[in-house]
């Protein structure tokens, strides 16, 4: 195993820090579906004891990103379509709720936001991608004022990384996203909860058919040659 991982920095909640490291190597592809994972080869490259490494390794299957294969021990689990429509339908609600809950308070969530957001998706860094969308969201839900918005949702935002990841690896629909992102926003700062919950709820439901469909694709063209 070869990959291009940053070496952990000294520090004590080494567990945490591989956990993070290995979980956004999984949600920009670094780490693709399939892969064989070796604790031995990890802990090397991320210059850590195995021992955080064997405990991170083990959360991870416990949230389903990694699972056991027959002959080959750990690889990275594969990203089920109707698993993610199913994930996309729950994230829809909330997200319609949270903007609601935000126009309703008028809350005010910053501009920067939007300029962050487009100035990644027009870079080639998926990781970026990943953490700007996920801070917009978090922002809507923060300004929820509700605090069990903020932790059921966030609790999904692990599994819904990795869809981000697998479809921002391609160029096209990128500016359109942080288009209907601003759209949103705008609404909040307005305090109109019908358009901002109309839009919060509608820009999930395009996103989970585009990346359902890119998901189906991509196991059609990958998985079998992986058999």
């Amino acid at each position: 195993m070869s990959l291009n991982l940053a070496k952990i920095r000294s520090r004590t909640d080494y567990v945490d820090e591989v956990y993070k490291t290995l979980l956004d190597a999984i949600s920009d592809g670094t780490l693709a579906p399939g892969e064989r994972i070796k604790q031995e080869d990890l802990a090397e490259q991320l210059d850590v004891s195995r021992s955080p490494v064997l405990q991170a390794l083990r959360l991870l299957k416990k949230d389903g990103l990694l699972e056991e294969a027959p002959g080959r021990g750990l690889v990275v689990a594969w990203l089920d379509p109707e698993r993610m429509g199913h994930l996309y339908a729950v994230r829809a609600a909330l997200d319609a709720l949270a903007a609601r809950l935000a126009a309703e308070r008028r809350a005010t969530l910053p501009r920067e936001l939007i300029e962050r957001g487009r100035a990644a998706a027009a870079g080639t860094d998926v990781r970026a991608m990943i953490e700007a969308d996920t801070a917009f969201h978090r922002a809507i839900y923060e300004a929820s004022g509700n605090p069990f918005v903020i932790e059921s949702a966030m609790i999904h935002w692990i599994h819904l990384r990795r869809v981000m990841g697998a479809v921002l690896q391609h160029r096209s629909g990128r500016a359109s996203i942080w288009d209907e992102h601003e759209a949103i926003l705008e609404a909040i700062h307005r305090g109109d909860a019908d358009l901002a919950a109309r839009l919060s709820q509608d820009h999930a439901a395009v996103a989970r058919q585009t990346l359902v469909a890119t998901l189906e694709e991509t196991l059609r063209a990958v998985r079998p040659k992986a058999a």
